[in-house]
């Protein structure tokens, strides 16, 4: 495996952190890792290295006002979600095809990097997709202990928190981490609907759902502190034209006692869920070769 340190440029000029963890032969595809709602680009090092050892070339970013992508300040810094989806993803997944050069390209998407795929202009390059730990947010049918949490969020700390520092200050807060007003403020926005962004954006953003057609895995835990059931049924609701395949993973059943939101992308959990996905994702490249 081969580490390179990136920065790729969007369509509108911000300069995006990102990463290549590159096979060490030819690539049989390149996937592209895209974080949860303000997770650096760090924390998919481990599913990195393990897909490169497998031939994989495998790009991960921080969005703009994340990690290594971030200004100096967020104050007065300007960028929201869909700014997330029609810049820097658009911007990351044109650098994943060029690097495919013609080969396959996979969407792995963790909580957000899962919702945001449809918003994506260019999205119907993508060979195959997995969410991780992805549903909508919509507060009330959130896991049960992070309910009341939730309403304290988007209906005191939030609005109060960002109206005071012209940003999110999650990090000093314990909550989500720091994020720029725009974003805390749709995702506020999306988190308080029972249709999430479909609710807030209306039929131009379901038609961006219907329209990404697909094989799509999503892999959820009945554990996850952040996404139920219903919220992880909701968002792949959405998804209605993918070819999509749904399993929902009790950690007992894998003789785990935890695997929650973020446990997926860890080499102890990993080591149980990755060659899962992985034969997945080969069969859906298989299927892809053998029609086209």
């Amino acid at each position: 495996m081969i580490l390179t340190p990136m920065t790729v440029d969007t369509a509108d000029g911000y300069p995006l952190a990102a990463r290549l963890q590159a096979s060490a032969g030819p690539p049989r595809a390149v996937a592209l890792l895209v974080p949860a709602m303000a997770v650096p680009k760090e924390f998919y090092a481990p599913l990195g290295d393990w897909l490169a050892a497998r031939g994989f070339d495998v790009l991960t970013f921080d969005f703009r006002g994340i990690g290594e992508s971030a200004p100096q300040s967020l104050r007065g810094f300007e960028a929201d979600v869909l700014t997330w989806a029609r810049q820097d993803c658009a911007a990351m997944l044109a650098a994943a095809r060029e690097r495919a050069a013609g080969r396959p390209v996979v969407w792995i998407g963790h909580s957000l990097g899962g919702q945001i795929l449809a918003m994506t202009p260019g999205n119907e390059s993508v060979t195959a997709a997995v969410t991780v730990a992805s549903g909508v947010g919509y507060w009330r049918e959130n896991a049960y202990p992070l309910r009341l949490y939730s309403w304290f969020l988007w209906y005191f700390a939030a609005p109060v928190a960002t109206a005071l520092c012209g940003y999110f200050p999650g990090r000093a807060l314990g909550m989500v981490g720091d994020l720029p007003r725009g974003v805390i403020e749709q995702w506020s926005r999306w988190c308080r609907h029972p249709e999430y962004a479909v609710g807030v954006e209306g039929e131009a953003m379901r038609q961006l759902y219907r329209r990404v057609s697909l094989p799509l895995l999503s892999l959820s835990f009945t554990d996850d502190e952040y996404m139920s059931a219903r919220n992880v049924e909701v968002l792949h609701g959405f998804y209605e034209m993918a070819r999509r395949d749904l399993r929902r993973i009790a950690p007992r059943d894998l003789g785990m006692s935890r695997i929650g939101h973020f446990g997926f992308f860890r080499p102890r959990a990993g080591e149980r869920l990755w060659p899962g996905m992985l034969e997945w994702v080969e069969r859906s490249l298989s299927a892809g070769r053998a029609n086209s």
